[in-house]
C-alpha cells in the first residue's frame, strides 16, 4: 500500500511527523492510502488511540483527508498551494482579462472619505477596549441589510468576505466534516475548505443560483454547511432568483440544523436586488464585502446572523486582531452617506459590457454566461487549447480549473477593463479558441 516508505513514531506527533515527511518527499503521493488504525498502530506497537490521534492532527493540517469506509488518504493536492497559481502569465501588449479587479476609472475617490475619518480619529483617538463597531457603519450597515429583506440580527465587521466566511465555518464545523459549495465558484473559498480540514461536496449552478436538487443530495450526504453567492457569482455570473429563493429555503428548511452562509459580494456592482435565504436554518449568516463597489484594499465586509454565530465570530476575533480598523469602517461608512459613487451607474456600466459580449458571441455560436456582475463564463471543450489560443491573439483569461472542482471545462472572462471597441475583436477570439481542433491524422 505504501510502497517502499515506513511510517515511524512511537506518539502522535511522530507518526504525524514522520507522514508529513513521506508526503513533502513525494514518497507518498497524492491519493494514496494511509494504513488503517489498527493496522498501523499494531505495526509500531502503540495504541491505536495513538494513531488516530496523528491522523486527527495530519487533517487538521490538510495534509490527509478522511472518507469513511474509503480510509485515509494523502489529498489529492496540498493546501499550500492556492488556486490563484493556476494562472497565465499575459505578455507585454496582450489584454488581461482574467484578474476579476473592478474598473478603477468606476472606483470613488478616497481621499475625501479618509479624511473625514482621520478628522474623527484625531478628535477622539481609537484605544484598546473600545466598541469594535463604529456606530455610523453600523447604523447604515442595519438599514441595507434591512432594505433587502436580511433578518435583523446582531452585526460585526470583518476583514473582507473570505475573513468572515472563515471565522463562520471554524466557529461551527470541524475537520473532516462536509460542506456544500457552488460548482463552479469562488476559486479562494476552494482553496479554504481544505485548509480547514472539511470536505467539499459540490454543488452545480445555473443562472438562477444553486440547484435545489443539488444542494438536496448535498444535505442528504451529510454536508453541515452551505456556502452560496446572492449574485455576481464568481465565476459565472449567476444570480439568485426569486423564484430559485423559494425552491432553496424549503429545502433548507428540512435541515435546521445546518448552518448557511451567503455571500453578497456583488452588492453596489448589480441592480437587481438580493433574495435572501437568511432565517431559513438555525444558524445563518449574511456577509457583504465592500471590495468590489469600492476598492479591493478596503478589506471590510459587514455581517450578521443568528446570535450564536454572531458571538462566536466576534468571540474569536478578539483573540486575533480584535477588531478591523475603525479608520477604515468610518471612511467606508463616509462612503455610502455620501452616495460615492452612483452604485446604479456602475451597476449599469458593468451590464452594459457584459451584455455586449454575451451578444457578440451568441452573434457566433458561442455559449456564455452572466447575469450580474464582473465575469462572463464561457464553456469550452479544451481549457488548455482555449486559454492558449486567446492568449496567442492577445486575449489573457482565466482557466476555468481556478474554480472548479468537477464541473465541465469553461474559462472566465472579465469585462471591466473593455471598451465598445473590444467587443468584436475578442468575440472573435473566442469563437475561434473554443472551435474543436482540427487533429490530424496520421497512419
Amino acid at each position: 500500500m505504501l510502497g517502499e516508505y515506513r511510517i515511524t513514531g512511537r506518539r502522535a506527533a511522530e507518526i504525524s511527523a514522520s507522514v508529513e515527511r513521506g508526503v513533502a518527499t513525494g514518497a507518498l503521493p497524492p491519493g494514496h492510502a494511509l494504513p488503517p488504525l489498527r493496522e498501523l498502530a499494531d505495526r509500531l506497537g502503540v495504541n491505536p488511540n495513538t494513531v488516530a490521534a496523528a491522523y486527527r492532527l495530519l487533517r487538521e493540517r490538510g495534509v490527509i483527508e478522511t472518507a469513511g469506509r474509503r480510509g485515509s488518504r494523502v489529498r489529492a493536492r496540498p493546501v499550500s498551494t492556492p488556486r490563484d497559481q493556476i494562472r497565465v502569465e499575459v505578455p507585454a501588449g496582450a489584454r488581461d482579462l482574467s484578474t476579476g479587479d473592478p474598473d478603477p476609472r468606476l472606483l470613488p475617490a478616497l481621499a475625501p472619505a479618509f479624511a473625514e475619518a482621520a478628522r474623527a480619529a484625531d478628535a477622539r483617538p481609537v484605544l484598546y477596549g473600545q466598541e469594535p463597531l463604529d456606530a455610523g457603519f453600523a447604523r447604515l450597515a442595519r438599514a441595507a441589510f434591512a432594505a433587502d429583506g436580511v433578518p435583523a440580527g446582531p452585526l460585526a465587521a470583518t476583514s473582507g468576505s473570505l475573513d468572515a466566511v472563515e471565522r463562520v465555518l471554524a466557529a461551527h464545523l470541524r475537520p473532516g466534516d462536509a460542506l456544500a459549495v457552488e460548482d463552479p465558484g469562488w476559486g479562494s473559498l476552494l482553496d479554504l475548505v481544505p485548509a480547514l480540514g472539511l470536505r467539499p461536496l459540490p454543488v452545480a449552478v445555473d443562472d438562477e443560483g444553486p440547484l435545489p436538487g443539488e444542494v438536496r443530495r448535498a444535505l442528504a450526504e451529510g454536508a453541515r454547511a452551505v456556502v452560496l453567492t446572492c449574485r455576481a457569482q464568481n465565476p459565472t455570473g449567476a444570480a439568485v432568483s426569486a423564484a430559485r429563493a423559494r425552491e432553496l429555503r424549503e429545502v433548507l428548511a428540512a435541515h435546521p440544523e445546518v448552518l448557511l452562509v451567503e455571500d453578497d459580494h456583488g452588492h453596489g456592482i448589480v441592480a437587481p436586488p438580493p433574495h435572501p435565504l437568511a432565517g431559513a436554518t438555525t444558524h445563518w449568516a449574511f456577509v457583504r464585502s465592500v471590495a468590489k463597489a469600492y476598492g479591493p484594499d478596503l478589506r471590510v465586509a459587514a455581517v450578521t446572523g443568528d446570535p450564536v454565530t454572531l458571538d462566536r465570530l466576534r468571540g474569536r476575533q478578539r483573540l486575533g486582531p480584535g477588531w478591523v480598523s475603525l479608520l477604515l469602517q468610518r471612511a467606508v461608512a463616509a462612503l455610502w452617506q455620501a452616495g460615492t459613487p452612483d452604485l446604479a451607474e456602475v451597476a449599469r456600466a458593468y451590464d452594459e459590457r457584459r451584455e455586449a459580449l454575451i451578444r457578440a458571441l451568441a452573434a457566433r455560436g458561442v455559449e456564455a454566461r452572466g447575469v450580474g456582475g464582473l465575469n462572463v463564463w464561457v464553456p469550452v471543450p479544451d481549457e488548455t487549447r482555449a486559454v492558449s489560443a486567446l492568449l496567442q491573439a492577445g486575449w489573457g483569461t482565466a482557466p476555468g480549473a481556478r474554480f472548479r472542482l468537477g464541473a465541465p471545462p469553461g474559462v472566465r472572462i472579465t469585462v471591466s477593463p473593455l471598451s465598445p471597441d473590444d467587443f468584436e475583436p475578442l468575440a472573435d477570439a473566442v469563437a475561434e479558441a473554443v472551435r474543436p481542433s482540427r487533429g490530424v491524422r496520421y497512419d
